[in-house]
């Protein structure tokens, strides 16, 4: 049990554009994140923090290193296992909302746990208690488009909530936000996080924010050290 949540153990990863050099964006990135820790991953725009963070919740695969999450080594794992890894383990968030627009707020935070198996009744109960921990339940029955972006950003943290991750991985949350707005709906992802007790790697460039989590790593030269 005292494996880490999260372990990276020398990603490498190298993209061809059809230019005559290659650009190698990871080069032997490694990190361990403990069970209930919060870690910022500071980097500027085109440092490979994206890509890091795909590699990391299994939707990209590194050209070489280990993935391992909560113990479990995911090299040579089938597509189906990584799958239910990502449903059941990992929790995403963007720096756009991505919520569907043709459902409510109740609805998008649901889908995630019926297509787990999850009951509709306990899904949307489990959804409501997500919405109230982030201080929107009022707003349950909107649509997207009827919701400010802070709210949208709240629910698409609660939708990443939805089927109790131990993992947690945040691109730029709070990226697309006005500052006032964004502390805001950052204290209420930090919240959340603290309270359901799940381990995060939170990409961001704002050092204020990223000063508020446990502690810091930065991507320098593909390698991940510490700030």
């Amino acid at each position: 049990m005292n494996d880490p949540v999260l372990r990276l153990s020398g990603i490498t990863k190298t993209y061809n554009t059809g230019q005559p050099n290659e650009i190698a964006v990871l080069r032997g990135a490694s990190l361990d994140l403990a069970r209930g820790e919060v870690v910022g991953l500071v980097a500027p725009s085109g440092a490979g923090k994206s890509t890091l963070l795909h590699i990391a919740g299994l939707l990209d695969t590194a050209d070489a290193g280990e993935v391992s999450i909560a113990g479990e080594a995911l090299g040579g794992k089938s597509d189906r296992r990584r799958t239910i890894l990502r449903r059941q383990e990992i929790g995403f968030v963007y720096q756009f909302h991505h919520l569907l627009p043709e459902f409510t707020a109740l609805e998008n935070i649901s889908l995630p746990m019926l297509a787990n198996g999850t009951p509709k009744d306990a899904a949307e109960t489990r959804a409501l208690q997500l919405l109230a921990s982030v201080g929107v339940e009022s707003r349950a029955h909107h649509r997207p488009a009827a919701l400010s972006g802070g709210e949208q950003q709240r629910v698409a943290f609660c939708r990443a909530m939805a089927n109790g991750p131990k993992l947690l991985l945040a691109d730029e949350p709070t990226g697309n936000l006005d500052p006032g707005t964004s502390d805001t709906v950052f204290g209420a992802l930090m919240t959340l996080v603290r309270e359901t007790g799940l381990s995060a790697l939170i990409a961001t460039h704002n050092l204020e924010l990223a000063a508020r989590m446990d502690r810091r790593v930065r991507l320098d030269g593909g390698a991940l050290v510490p700030l």
